[in-house]
């Protein structure tokens, strides 16, 4: 007999559909693939941006939804944006690792490693060998790598390799050479950490994610998933937020809640010190009412809205 649990984990298996919340979620150390073939419209881009101001009105600075990588070419960049840069003295990103310098992938590397674990097919479902296989193969990895890959950071590679676009391209890297004063919320330890921590059962849940995902069609949920952020759909973006792997309660606490709940405390201390901030986050962290508009305006700021 299959217990609720389980049922419960197999329901969310076969609902997830492509990765796009966690692309939004989490800059990877890895390189992600490029395609020159993808065509994303980007005619008219209007990317998520809200001003914040305090109770008394005077400005504390911007939110803005960003996307970790691109594909080359697509034009995000508004004169409303503009102007919220250069009225802004810091920036403020999820992490600062983004100077080319290897810190990224060398923490990455780090936190991944265990030595002789199983292999991946044996980690999952036994029903899902098959695809295990065919995703490994696809990635260009064989059956006994991952060995001494912990399951969190075999997903992520994994997804990787399913992906599109650069993170050399990506929102938070334009951003970052245009600031010399930059705060960080989270960092890529702090980060990838999150992942590391995860309780094993629901780093299987992640991986069967990447797993299942790999037999979609991939570019497609990715021009989908940027056209998304591009002409800044909230709505769309806080029902992804609610799917997948995040109707698990434990990984939607654990990737989504808990971290935008800590931002805002770090945020909230932040604003009265420092002169305007961008904020620039993965957008799926600012929707809904869990996203970090909703979230300052419990405490007391004016957060609107401006593109």
């Amino acid at each position: 007999m299959i217990s609720r649990h389980n049922a419960h984990r197999r329901s969310i298996w076969r609902n997830i559909k492509g990765l796009a919340v966690l692309v939004l979620l989490a800059p990877i150390a890895l390189s992600a693939c490029s395609d020159p073939q993808i065509e994303i419209d980007d005619s008219a881009p209007s990317p998520a941006l809200w001003r914040v101001e305090n109770p008394d009105g005077e400005l504390e600075g911007w939110l803005f939804g960003t996307i970790h990588s691109l594909p080359d070419g697509v034009e995000w960049r508004t004169a409303i944006l503009e102007n919220a840069i250069n009225e802004s003295e810091w920036l403020v990103l999820e992490i600062g690792e983004l100077d080319g310098s290897g810190e990224l992938s060398r923490i990455f590397g780090e936190l991944s490693r265990t030595p002789d674990l199983p292999v991946l097919k044996d980690r999952v479902d036994q029903s899902l060998d098959t695809k295990v296989v065919r995703a490994m193969s696809k990635a260009g990895f064989n059956i006994g790598d991952f060995k001494n890959t912990e399951t969190w950071a075999a997903a992520l590679t994994l997804a990787q390799a399913n992906s599109f676009g650069k993170s050399q391209n990506g929102v938070d890297h334009a951003l970052f050479n245009r600031f010399e004063n930059r705060l960080i919320l989270e960092g890529a330890r702090e980060q990838l950490s999150i992942f590391d921590g995860l309780p094993e059962e629901d780093q299987i849940d992640l991986l069967t994610a990447v797993i299942q995902d790999s037999d979609t069609d991939a570019k497609a949920e990715y021009r989908k998933l940027v056209e998304m952020w591009l002409f800044g759909d909230m709505d769309r973006l806080a029902a992804e937020n609610t799917k997948g792997i995040l109707a698990d309660p434990e990984l939607r606490a654990a990737l989504l809640i808990n971290r935008n709940e800590d931002w805002v405390r770090k945020i909230d201390a932040w604003m009265p010190e420092k002169g305007p901030m961008l904020i620039a986050v993965g957008a799926a962290h600012l929707a809904g009412e869990d996203g970090l508009p909703a979230l300052l305006r419990d405490e007391g700021y004016v957060v609107r809205r401006i593109q």
